[in-house]
C-alpha cells in the first residue's frame, strides 16, 4: 500500500513539474477561450512562415520552453489566416506577440527578436 501511494506521490510531483514551463502549441479558438476563462497567462504569437522575424522570435522562445518560472502557453496563430483574430486584437504586423492575464492584455511587442525583451513581455502576465 505504501508504495503505491509513494508511485501516485512521485508521479504528481513529475506531473506538476511538467507544467511549470513554457508551452508553444498551435492556436485554437478553444484553447484561448480556456485560457481567459481560467484567468491562465497565454500570448498570442502572430506569426507567418515566410516572416524572417517570426522564425527569430520562434527560435527564442523555443530555447526559453524549460526556463523554470516562465509558467505560460504561448498559443501561434497564423498571421495570413487568422483574420478575426487579428481585428480582435488590433494587430496589422505579423511578428506580434500579445500576452494576456486572462483576457486582459498585459504586454506587446512587435518585431522584438531579443531574448529580454520576450522574456519580459511574458512575465508582465505572471
Amino acid at each position: 500500500m505504501k508504495l503505491a501511494s509513494f508511485l501516485v506521490s512521485a508521479l504528481l510531483i513529475g506531473s506538476a513539474g511538467q507544467a511549470q514551463a513554457l508551452e508553444i502549441k498551435s492556436y485554437t479558438a478553444q484553447a484561448l477561450a480556456a485560457a481567459e476563462k481560467a484567468g491562465q497567462p497565454v500570448a498570442l504569437h502572430f506569426h507567418a512562415d515566410w516572416c524572417p522575424t517570426c522564425r527569430a522570435q520562434d527560435k527564442v522562445l523555443q530555447s526559453m520552453k524549460t526556463e523554470k518560472g516562465l509558467d505560460i502557453t504561448v498559443l501561434t496563430a497564423n498571421y495570413d489566416t487568422e483574420k478575426d483574430l487579428k481585428r480582435r486584437f488590433r494587430v496589422n504586423s505579423q511578428s506580434t506577440l500579445v500576452v494576456l492575464k486572462g483576457r486582459k492584455e498585459a504586454a506587446r511587442l512587435v518585431g522584438d527578436t531579443s531574448t529580454e525583451g520576450i522574456r519580459n513581455a511574458l512575465k508582465a502576465a505572471l
